[in-house]
């Protein structure tokens, strides 16, 4: 579904990614663990045609992508869920549900798709008229990826969805993403809880200072022993095997 090429960015003289690649299947859960600052929020940044790419193929689809305008890659089936939720505060929740779907014009659709977020998100029903603003963390957070499902996406990439969030209100937030992925959305997950992230996903990607390190069956990331010291719990860097 989509193929990351020997992706080099940055902001200015500053190369964060060198020539990272990677790739999704369809029906997936994918997980990109690493430390703040490794490249992991740069990485979606590319994706999603918020950063210019140096050098390097995004191709989704079968379709390349590389440098596409943002609006037209959400249009291609692609939605973020940025880091710190950034839904807009001011707007009520279903305000909010309809500026995700701002792109579409079946306007009875998106009627009906709003209720099933809903469905899918009960923990904001009741609260359609409220102000975005005035929601708890969980809340703004399961606001932030109902809006990016609005757009209905094939993929739908998370910028570390578990921040800041109490420990029962991550359980539940990954619990639905768990049945975001049963209703047959690709997920790409960024995550600092190594943990959780290789828990849920199928596959999972190791980034440090712009290169990817590591790559593999989740379970087998879990179980690996540099991952386990450096992610799960102890403090030595994986280094890439030559």
């Amino acid at each position: 579904m989509l193929e990351v090429r020997d992706l080099r960015a940055g902001y200015g003289n500053i190369t964060v990614l060198k020539g990272i690649s990677l790739a999704i299947t369809e029906g997936q859960i994918v997980a990109l663990i690493g430390a703040n600052g490794a490249g992991k929020t740069t990485t979606l940044k590319s994706i999603t045609g918020l950063l210019r790419p140096a050098a390097g193929q995004i191709r989704f689809g079968g379709e390349e992508i590389t440098s596409r305008p943002p609006a037209e890659i959400v249009a291609r089936g692609i939605s973020l869920v940025p880091e710190g939720r950034r839904i807009f505060s001011n707007l009520s929740v279903v305000e909010n549900l309809r500026m995700g779907a701002y792109l579409r014009r079946d306007r009875d659709q998106l009627i009906r798709d709003v209720a099933e977020m809903l469905d899918l998100f009960p923990a904001l029903q009741g609260r359609e008229r409220q102000k975005g603003g005035t929601l708890s963390g969980g809340e703004q957070q399961m606001l932030a990826i109902a809006r990016a499902l609005m757009a209905r996406p094939n993929l739908l990439l998370l910028d570390e969805p578990s921040m800041g969030l109490a420990p029962r209100l991550i359980d539940v937030v990954f619990e639905i993403l768990q049945n975001i992925r049963a209703r047959g959305t690709t997920i790409f997950l960024v995550e600092q809880n190594a943990r959780l992230a290789l828990a849920l996903a199928d596959e999972g990607y190791v980034i440090e200072t712009g290169q990817i390190v590591l790559s593999g069956r989740a379970q087998n990331l879990r179980e690996n022993e540099a991952v386990r010291r450096a992610y799960l719990g102890g403090r030595s860097r994986v280094t890439a095997k030559r």
